[in-house]
This record gives C-alpha cells, sequence and structure tokens, in this order.
C-alpha cells in the first residue's frame, strides 16, 4: 500500500467567481519528488499555497501524513513544511544568520544550530559567504540560501515555485542536486511546480499535469513523460501551445 504524505480531495479555489482550481482527488506520494507541471495560469502556485497554508481552498479537504488540515493550518504542521519561491528573499543580514533565522525561531540550542548551518553552507557552497549581506549576492546564490535556508531543519515537506526559473545552468545543477539530497539524506517529500520539462523528467519521481485548474493526468514521472496517456499531455511536453 503506497504511503501518501498528502492526500487532497474535492478541493476548489474561486476567485471572484471564476473558479481557480478544480481537483477531484490528488495524492502526493510520501518521500518522492513529485512535478506539478502546466502552463501558466493553470492552477500550480495556488495549489501549492492552499498546501502550505498561505491561501485558503473555497471547498474540499486536505489531509498531511494522516491528519486533516483546518483552513489554516497550525503553527506546529506549518513548521514542518518549507517553501522556496522563484524570487529569491533574503533577510538583511548575513548568509549565516538567514540560515540559523528559521532554527532559532523553532527553540534549537545553540550548538546544533551552529552545526546545522556550517554543514548546509558547506552543501550549498556558500561556506566561503557565510558572512557576507545576503543582499550582496548574486541571484543564483540567493536562490541556493533560500533553499538552504528551507532545509536545514529537515523538513517533512519542501515546496518549490519555480526555484530554477532564470538561473545559469550551473546554479540549476546545484540546486537539483539539493534537491535530491533532501530526498535521500532527510526524506523529504518535494513538490515542486516547474516549467521547465527536461528538470521534471530528470529529478522527479512522480508528475501532475495540471491544466485550466484541474488534472489532466498524473501518476510516474517515466510513463507520463515516455507515453502520455491524454493527447493534452503530449502537446504540453512537446512545447505545442495550449488554450
Amino acid at each position: 500500500m503506497t504511503d501518501y504524505i498528502f492526500k487532497i480531495s474535492k478541493l476548489s479555489k474561486v476567485y471572484f467567481g471564476k473558479k481557480i482550481l478544480d481537483i477531484e482527488e490528488l495524492c502526493f506520494e510520501k518521500g518522492k519528488i513529485t512535478a506539478v507541471i502546466g502552463p501558466s495560469g493553470a492552477g500550480k502556485s495556488t495549489l501549492l499555497s492552499i498546501i502550505n497554508g498561505l491561501d485558503t481552498a473555497t471547498k474540499g479537504q486536505i489531509v498531511f501524513d494522516g491528519k486533516v488540515l483546518d483552513k489554516k493550518p497550525d503553527i506546529e504542521i506549518r513548521r514542518q513544511m518549507s517553501m522556496v519561491f522563484q524570487k529569491p528573499v533574503v533577510f538583511n543580514t548575513s548568509v549565516y544568520k538567514n540560515i540559523a533565522y528559521g532554527l532559532k525561531l523553532r527553540g534549537i540550542p545553540k550548538g546544533e544550530i551552529t552545526e546545522s548551518v556550517e554543514e548546509i553552507l558547506e552543501l550549498t557552497g556558500l561556506k566561503d559567504r557565510m558572512k557576507q549581506k545576503a543582499r550582496t549576492l548574486s541571484g543564483g546564490e540567493a536562490q541556493r540560501l533560500n533553499l538552504a535556508r528551507a532545509m536545514v531543519f529537515k523538513p517533512k515537506v519542501l515546496l518549490l515555485d519555480e526555484p530554477t526559473a532564470n538561473l545559469d545552468p550551473a546554479n540549476v545543477a546545484m540546486i537539483e542536486k539539493l534537491i535530491m539530497h533532501a530526498k535521500t539524506e532527510y526524506g523529504t517529500s518535494v513538490i515542486i511546480v516547474t516549467h521547465n520539462m527536461f528538470q521534471a523528467k530528470r529529478i522527479s519521481d512522480n508528475a501532475v499535469f495540471l491544466l485550466n485548474g484541474s488534472i489532466v493526468e498524473s501518476g510516474k514521472s517515466a510513463q507520463l513523460f515516455s507515453k502520455p496517456q491524454d493527447s493534452r499531455t503530449m502537446d504540453f511536453i512537446e512545447g505545442k501551445m495550449i488554450y
């Protein structure tokens, strides 16, 4: 029996009378990387925001690790999740303090914070930048910092909204390596929204194709990208325009 980190049922989101999401059923496998693909406006980012409690669904139910979530998940549940957005957001302090911040909020002892931060700095290639002001980092370095801050407390769930958009190939490769590390070393369940089909094929175990707020197709990535069951999925992954 497959173990799921999220089970979503009869989920809908309506903005100003327009239905943005309409998902009958969707499950995310625990300890796996799931890519959510689809054209702009498909509802991908809205889905992530609802899962993370940044937005609320109009209707529906989300079960997280066996527990039904309220409209706004409590702080302890949200602390088991971490989200990284397309545009890096950094605090106006050092790289080290940016990463340590979330651990301090969780009341982690100082010695453990130092150990955890130094480990993730090494992993992300930012060790020589630890005392540098975070706002002076390059775009790729800032995004690695964002991911480091999200990963340092080894979350159960990592939610990624276009984390490598507009980055150079070297930083894309580094971030993909970090995502794989979170999965294999921490057992983190990863949900990544991406327009990069090559990236989705490279790193995901499962994939979900959203179109106009609804699921067209979902399943194992190897199957979905090589032999999709729906012609619209094939059109999308081949780069054809979809209306």
